[in-house]
């Protein structure tokens, strides 16, 4: 698929001391890179940018989840994360409503001296927001009404799909924009990974640009998005004097009419 892949773990502690992983990459023939980090350490991957980061699994693991979500947020546009969560504790104590994190007790889980951290599912979520993520999608499965932090029985996994807020970007999701009934509509991501406000204009077919959003980061519908016609969102700086990034939405046209013009993904100079 032309992708570049690394698959990232600490080999000293890697239950069998990542062998696992290049015997999988001998058999398929694979240029995936394995690489050695110590996520518990002030690990550094210098000079990486990823689009996509699989934590599946992980978190829990982790004596400083803060910090690697942060420093993940940093260098990675996506990431798909599952994780352990409990809504109360082993003596029925809810925890559910509070963004709280419960340490486990070195054999309480599994009888695993690696499993740190289970947070509430509001914990999870304040967790996500402060170390620089925004949720994309949220679910979770298994026991979903009282779940507890060790119990094999009463184990409640949470998976969702982020986007990074601390890498300057602007996307459009869906684009182009599926063709259907009435007028389409396309939701706007943004962030100016610095902190500084910023303010997105948009433009349709050329003409002149309206306030369409503004903030440091956001999530906001376009729910007016027609066939035949372009719409380029421009985000700008607080006082639209430097040009961040655009993005310009199109929609499919439908069966037998005019092609529309090509999808045009422009980062700013």
């Amino acid at each position: 698929m032309g992708l570049s892949v690394d698959i990232i773990d600490n080999e000293p502690t890697n239950f069998n001391h990542l062998e696992g992983a290049r015997i999988l990459k001998e058999a398929l023939h694979s240029n995936v890179t394995i690489r050695t980090v110590d996520l518990d350490s002030q690990f550094t991957l210098s000079g990486e940018k990823y689009d996509a980061i699989f934590l599946l699994g992980v978190l829990y693991h982790l004596k400083n989840p803060f910090f690697v979500l942060e420093k993940l947020a940093a260098i990675a546009r996506y990431c798909f994360l599952s994780t352990r969560i409990a809504r109360q504790t082993d003596n029925g104590q809810s925890i559910s409503q509070a963004p709280i994190a419960y340490l486990l007790g070195p054999q309480e889980c599994n009888n695993d001296s690696t499993n740190f951290w289970i947070f509430s599912d509001e914990g999870l979520k304040r967790l996500i927001e402060r170390s620089g993520w925004n949720i994309l999608a949220y679910t979770t499965i298994g026991n979903t009404s009282n779940s507890t932090p060790a119990d094999p029985n009463y184990d409640e996994r949470a998976f969702c799909v982020l986007k990074s807020n601390a890498i300057l970007d602007l996307s459009a999701f869906p684009n182009p924009v599926p063709v259907g009934e009435g007028m389409g509509r396309t939701t706007i991501l943004w962030s100016t990974a610095n902190g500084s406000p910023g303010k997105v204009y948009v433009s349709i077919n050329g003409q002149r640009e309206a306030l369409f959003a503004a903030g440091r980061q956001g999530i906001a519908t376009a729910n007016w998005i027609q066939i035949g016609s372009t719409y380029e969102f421009r985000l700008y700086d607080e006082d639209r004097s430097k040009l961040l990034a655009s993005v310009a939405v199109t929609r499919v046209p439908l069966q037998g009419s005019q092609k529309e013009l090509p999808l045009v993904i422009a980062p700013a100079h």
